[in-house]
């Protein structure tokens, strides 16, 4: 049995490939299968040591970005796309799997329009409210489309073939984590923590709006703030000078990048987190937390800020839109939750019935099924 996943080259689509191509060699294994041969196939291998480690092949195919802006890019990479388009053709005919499990985005166009072509069955997962390019063209021929929210079945066709499943989440970022934040930091008990996340990149909209409001924040909470690797300078710089005097200076924790483990830790000792609405959320939903949603303006079909009120809907966040966000408002905000705490457990309880924990068991228990019937 040959299973193929594709994605574009982000954390967002790679990492929940990670937790399916898991879930599918333990879920074989548990159902008497030979072990399968899985194959990762992109424009780039985004982690080569995580796919050894999870046994996943990878195979290189180039694949072009259609931007939404005017760029050359977007002409040269019409030739990087055809390259790509002939590469996948032959490499997906000597492979040949008996399903491709695709992320969508760019670099999974040239793969998915050869499996079309070659008849092999697939399976797409949309990460939001509203399906991206790709998604939305391969829905047409997927046999299986699995979502992450239940309102984005209404911008599939082919309903008989959605299935709610959530995101998938790999296993080992859904254990417990056994390290105490405050302790480790020497913060005080009573404070509560509040965690800013910007992005992998940071948002320097977000950034702005947490330092001018550092002096009044820090009256009231620790903050871990992760302003992205480019930004790190200028925010300890300005924060320095803003909180020369202030008593609870030590109580902000400016960040670049965090990685997975240490967010994990964050991520429990957190009383309320602020965030993009982008693929974090569903980790936020794990955690159990409150949160205050700022989505991002310019996301390709608004998709960030439909992402955040549908999750907002359920209770577990308060969405600010950052066209009209002032300092004073986020302040006023926080305030209102962290004083409230029969607001955050209702909050808290809202996130976890969002968060679905078996998600890549779903997605793979699929895989499975179609892959055995096409053998």
């Amino acid at each position: 049995m040959k299973i193929l996943f594709t994605g574009g080259g982000t954390g967002g689509h790679f990492y929940p490939i990670i937790a399916v191509a898991e879930a599918v060699s333990s879920l074989a294994a548990k159902e008497g299968f030979s072990e399968p041969e899985l194959f990762y196939v992109s424009d780039s291998p985004m982690d080569a040591s995580l796919l050894l480690q999870k046994k996943l092949q990878y195979v290189e195919v180039s694949a072009g970005k259609r931007r939404t802006y005017a760029s050359i890019q977007n002409f040269i990479d019409i030739f990087r796309t055809i390259t790509g388009f002939f590469s996948a053709l032959w490499k997906l005919f000597r492979i040949y799997p008996d399903v491709i499990f695709s992320k969508g985005g760019y670099a999974s166009f040239p793969i998915l329009l050869s499996a079309k072509i070659l008849f092999i069955p697939v399976v797409i997962h949309e990460s939001d409210s509203v399906p991206g390019r790709v998604n939305a063209w391969s829905a047409k021929f997927a046999k299986y489309i699995a979502i992450s929210y239940p309102e984005a079945v209404n911008a599939f066709e082919h309903k008989d073939r959605v299935a709610y499943t959530g995101q998938p989440i790999r296993k080992d970022l859904m254990q417990p984590i056994d390290v105490d934040v405050r302790t480790a930091f020497n913060l005080p008990e009573n404070a509560p923590i509040i965690l800013i996340l910007g992005g992998s990149q940071g948002a320097q909209a977000i950034n702005d709006l947490i330092v001018d409001a550092l002096p009044t924040l820090l009256d009231k909470a620790i903050i871990i703030h992760q302003a992205g690797d480019a930004n790190l300078d200028w925010v300890r710089t300005r924060a320095s000078g803003i909180l020369a005097e202030h008593p609870h200076a030590s109580w902000y924790l400016p960040y670049g990048f965090i990685d997975s483990q240490t967010l994990r830790a964050f991520g429990a000792a957190a009383t309320l987190v602020v965030s993009r609405a982008g693929s974090t959320i569903f980790e936020i939903a794990m955690w159990g937390k409150p949160s205050i949603l700022i989505p991002l303006p310019i996301a390709h079909g608004d998709h960030q800020r439909v992402n955040a009120y549908a999750y907002a809907r359920t209770g577990a966040a308060i969405v600010l839109e950052q066209s009209n966000l002032k300092s004073s408002i986020l302040l006023t905000t926080i305030s209102t939750i962290i004083s409230d705490m029969s607001r955050q457990e209702e909050m808290s309880a809202a996130a976890h019935s969002f968060f679905v924990p078996d998600a890549p068991e779903k997605i793979a228990t699929a895989l499975l099924s179609i892959a055995s019937s096409h053998q």
